[in-house]
């Protein structure tokens, strides 16, 4: 992406804050440019650095609508700040929301079966000597020796990838921490 298109999708997304802002947000950004080629950079190499001029122009609405909504506590500056967070977060929910509770749901569904093989796996331990499998007793007494550690590897397994999910999430929500950090503090 070139400088100019960097610029110009910033503006577009800065639409409808003060003019003086915007005009304060695009010099450091043209400044951040300027630093970077005087550096030796290309444009390309510099706005992929700087991110997604989109995105960016998201937070900045909302950290806009926060700074506010702190100054003056009205509830149009309330209306203001929810509006724009919601603006941050909306394709966010509307595209990881789906798609964590596929994967959550998913993680529920192995850990039933996980369950539901380990009680079965016990069923055949105690209870397949009793009534005379084929193979015999001892057949029966390893199958469900063998079923109760399958269930407890895949339990396992479950576990490893059930923390690495919550992992992801709070990798996720550190990112827009910083957005509301300012008003945490504040509070």
């Amino acid at each position: 992406m070139t400088r100019a298109e960097f610029i110009s999708r910033l503006r577009r997304g800065l639409a409808g804050l003060p003019v003086t802002q915007i005009a304060d947000i695009v010099a450091d950004h043209e400044a951040h440019f300027a630093e970077a080629q005087a550096a030796g950079r290309g444009e390309a190499e510099t706005a992929a650095a700087l991110g997604d001029p989109d995105r960016l122009a998201r937070e900045l609405r909302a950290e806009n609508g926060l700074r506010q909504w702190e100054e003056r506590k009205n509830p149009s500056n309330a209306l203001a700040a929810v509006i724009a967070l919601l603006g941050l977060g909306a394709l966010d929910v509307m595209i990881l929301l789906p798609v964590l509770m596929g994967v959550l749901g998913a993680l529920l569904g192995i850990m039933v079966a996980v369950i539901a093989i380990f009680v079965s796996g016990g069923f055949v331990f105690a209870m397949g000597p009793l009534t005379g499998p084929p193979g015999g007793p001892i057949t029966a007494f390893l199958a469900g020796l063998g079923l109760m550690a399958l269930a407890t590897c895949l339990g396992a397994l479950l576990t490893l990838v059930t923390v690495g999910v919550f992992n992801a999430v709070v990798w996720y929500a550190r990112l827009h921490y910083r957005l509301l950090k300012p008003a945490i503090e504040q509070a």
